[in-house]
């Protein structure tokens, strides 16, 4: 019996999307919509599982099984889920405070866990949900309702504790770049382990325009440099710039004066995340931003796969366990 062909259409809900007219959610939304289907697993096979905050409506609006969990804890959700019904595929929908204020601490353990889920952070530097506070990633100086003087954090970088943390799969997208960003969500999907895709998500609300000068088409060419696996690092209008390693810095030079020979070749599959923690560290104004997959790294044992097998072997050298047994094990007291 053949399974029915699904289309984008039938990963949609029937709830009305209730996000800020031009919000670039919507873009994110239509991309996994359009991703999933190409997948070949069905929908009763998919889970979303999210915390708090404006992407966290994301399950209500998939027509799959969905959870929308508590602030900061979809990691957490979602290890218990994958780690006792391995046969799903479950995605973690998050962004920049509710994953990596709140939810740090479980940010980090799932990703050093390699559970073998799919996160997507949407991060739009700031607290849309609740009205415009600073968030883990606003930049320095940023003038907020919480921070009318400017901020005085130091921004977090996703991509850079995502790496520290030894995640296998590390991604960044954009929601303007709609052929891209489909890309990164079904590399992330094909990934054995965590997958971490970052997504620079306009706020045109209370942060608008603040990453323009990778989202707009305009702009892009010399603020972005697009990783490809056994390329060479290049950018601009005409890809007239490349990205050299000299020493221990990462250099923007001349391509009419370097030998192609001599630029960075992107390597995502380079155990030693080292150079891709270099590539995670460039920022605009300074250096273009790269987008793509910095790391795929293959063969990592995953926690769910690890875990069951624990369990697997504890009943065969001590069979299925008794839970009255246990609640009757050991000491016990009587409390009259």
């Amino acid at each position: 019996m053949s399974l029915p062909v699904l289309k984008a259409a039938d990963f949609a809900s029937d709830q009305d999307v209730r996000w800020c007219p031009g919000c670039g959610d919507y873009s994110i939304l239509a991309q996994m919509k359009k991703v999933l289907p190409e997948l070949g697993v069905p929908r009763e096979k998919i889970v979303f599982v999210s915390g708090i905050g404006c992407s966290s409506r994301f399950p209500y609006y998939m027509n799959t099984y969905g959870m929308h969990s508590i602030h900061g804890r979809a990691p957490t959700f979602a290890t218990g889920l994958k780690a006792t019904r391995p046969d799903l595929m479950v995605w973690v929908i998050t962004g920049d405070g509710d994953a990596l204020s709140i939810g740090g601490n479980h940010f980090i353990h799932v990703l050093r866990r390699n559970l073998d889920i799919n996160i997507v952070l949407f991060n739009n530097r700031i607290y849309g949900l609740t009205k415009g506070q600073y968030s883990p990633t606003s930049t320095e100086g940023q003038v907020t309702k919480s921070t009318p003087m400017g901020s005085i954090d130091h921004p977090l970088s996703p991509l850079s504790l995502a790496l520290a943390a030894e995640a296998t799969f590390v991604a960044r997208s954009l929601d303007a770049h709609v052929k891209h960003l489909g890309m990164v969500l079904k590399r992330a999907s094909e990934h054995k382990g965590t997958s971490l895709v970052e997504v620079y998500q306009n706020c045109n609300v209370f942060n608008d325009g603040a990453m323009a000068y990778a989202q707009e088409k305009k702009q892009r060419a010399e603020n972005v440099v697009e990783l490809e696996h056994g390329k060479p690092l290049v950018f601009g209008k005409d890809n007239e710039k490349g990205i050299r390693l000299i020493g221990n810095h990462l250099r923007v030079v001349d391509r009419s004066e370097v030998p192609d020979d001599d630029l960075l070749i992107h390597d995502e599959k380079d155990p030693n995340p080292s150079i891709q923690m270099m590539l995670a560290r460039m920022r605009h104004p300074e250096m273009p931003e790269p987008i793509g997959v910095l790391r795929d790294v293959a063969g990592v044992a995953t926690y769910d796969d690890q875990i069951n097998d624990q369990v697997k072997l504890a009943k065969e050298q001590r069979g299925d366990g008794d839970l009255e047994k246990l609640f009757n094990a050991g000491d016990t007291w009587v409390v009259d």
